[in-house]
């Protein structure tokens, strides 16, 4: 007795799951319909928003071009299945009626009608000169344009200036000298120094004789002295 009430109660929840599944099936609209009769697409009885009964078959609404469009300025109406979607007009347009530039009801500033689409008009190379400033170049941008300082300037106050180039201070002519080219240039001009000394003492003019005698008297006593310490301090050194 047990068993077969088991068993009734097995076969009541397949026949209660069958009859949920042909339910589901028999009873599923299309997506247009709200209410239909069938699963055809002409068996619609009542149509969701967005589209409109027509010979039992829901018709999507076109909402663009009626009273439903109701995208702001600069932007065009686009539909889709069941409603629409308000999308940007192209840079080039100052309003239009669809995507692109070949679709502005008007050009965009920085644009230009060239054939049916609104194309960037390059400033650059215009009649017009673009950039006032003599030291100014004109770079071309999508709609527009900029002037850049040349090469070797720099922008200040809306002005191009010559970049300075610091200033290097230059070296005097003896600044890199060692001490012993020193010592050679002394000897060199106390040489030259008597030479004339003793080409003017050898007219016999006492004065020069005089002069010549003492300088070369005192070039000797500070060769002598030099020698004198290099020989002391070579001794001491043990050289």
């Amino acid at each position: 007795m047990e068993m077969g009430v088991k068993r009734l109660h097995r076969n009541l929840l397949q026949a209660l799951w069958l009859w949920s599944l042909l339910t589901v099936h028999v009873l599923s609209c299309p997506d247009s319909c709200r209410k239909c009769s069938g699963q055809e697409t002409h068996q619609c009885e009542e149509c969701r928003t967005g589209w409109t009964l027509h010979n039992k078959t829901c018709v999507d609404i076109d909402e663009c071009g009626t009273e439903l469009d109701n995208c702001l300025p600069n932007s065009y109406c686009f539909n889709t299945e069941g409603s629409f979607e308000c999308r940007g007009c192209d840079v080039a347009c100052v309003g239009c009626m669809g995507g692109g530039p070949a679709r502005c009801r008007k050009c965009a500033p920085g644009y230009r009608l060239t054939g049916s689409k609104c194309l960037d008009v390059d400033e650059c190379s215009d009649r017009v000169l673009a950039c006032r400033g003599l030291d100014e170049i004109c770079i071309n941008t999508e709609g527009s344009f900029r002037c850049e300082c040349a090469q070797g300037f720099n922008r200040k106050d809306s002005v191009c200036e010559r970049k300075q180039i610091p200033c290097v201070q230059e070296k005097g002519l003896f600044e890199d000298i060692q001490d012993d080219e020193v010592e050679v240039l002394q000897k060199m001009f106390f040489g030259v120094v008597l030479c004339a000394l003793g080409t003017l003492a050898a007219k016999g003019d006492l004065v020069y004789t005089s002069v010549f005698m003492g300088a070369a008297a005192a070039m000797a006593g500070y060769w002598l002295s030099d020698r004198g310490d290099r020989l002391i301090d070579g001794f001491l050194k043990g050289r």
